[in-house]
């Protein structure tokens, strides 16, 4: 890679009520503002193509809802897919990050992240964690802060259970905007230090 490698990020979501998608825009947005090219992908639509999109990626970011206390059944079905990709290291070394979104505060929204932070261990990758400090965490601060909910692993959103996609929290949107800007720096740094290694 040169170090004018212009950084590819896909986004490897599923959606069940369309508040996770509006989420995935969001950290597609964020990547795009970096310059990256940027594939959103549905993954309870996926096909070959798509999988070839992600193969080919520096970066994979994963997001769900959270169900149940954990990704959807329709992310499971992906996860387990992509052993495929595990028996050939096909994704190792790439980079991942991942979001979520639930109707609580907290909604256990831990856990799909951290089962996000687990498949891309397993696949030999290179976690990107939010790296804001939590918001709306003093008398200083408001719901309107970056990373209000207080997650370090990745984007977390929060949406009334009762109401629909265009009710995703701004500063959620903002927080998803951050995350995929930083994906796709990383990927461009990552891109830059392996070009200076290839040429030293």
């Amino acid at each position: 890679m040169s170090t004018a490698h212009t950084p590819v990020i896909s986004i490897a979501y599923h959606s069940g009520y369309g508040h996770t998608a509006v989420v995935a825009e969001a950290v597609r947005n964020g990547a795009a503002d970096t310059g990256a090219t940027v594939h959103l992908i549905k993954v309870d639509e996926i096909d070959d193509a798509q999988w070839a999109l992600l193969d080919a990626s520096d970066a994979i970011v994963f997001g769900s809802p959270t169900y149940m206390g954990t990704a959807s059944g329709a992310f499971h079905v992906f996860a387990e897919a992509t052993s495929k990709r595990w028996f050939t290291d096909q994704w190792a070394d790439k980079l991942a990050a991942g979001f979520t979104n639930s109707g609580s505060k907290s909604g256990d929204k831990l856990h799909t992240l951290q089962f996000f932070q687990t498949l891309a261990a397993q696949h030999g990758m290179h976690w990107v964690n939010l790296g804001l400090k939590p918001g709306w965490n003093s008398t200083a601060g408001s719901e309107n802060d970056l990373n209000r909910l207080g997650f370090f692993s990745g984007a977390g959103a929060q949406t009334n259970s009762d109401e629909g996609p265009d009710a995703v929290h701004k500063a959620d949107i903002a927080t998803a905007e951050h995350l995929g800007k930083r994906v796709a720096e990383t990927a461009r740094l990552f891109a830059a230090g392996r070009a200076a290694v290839a040429a030293a």
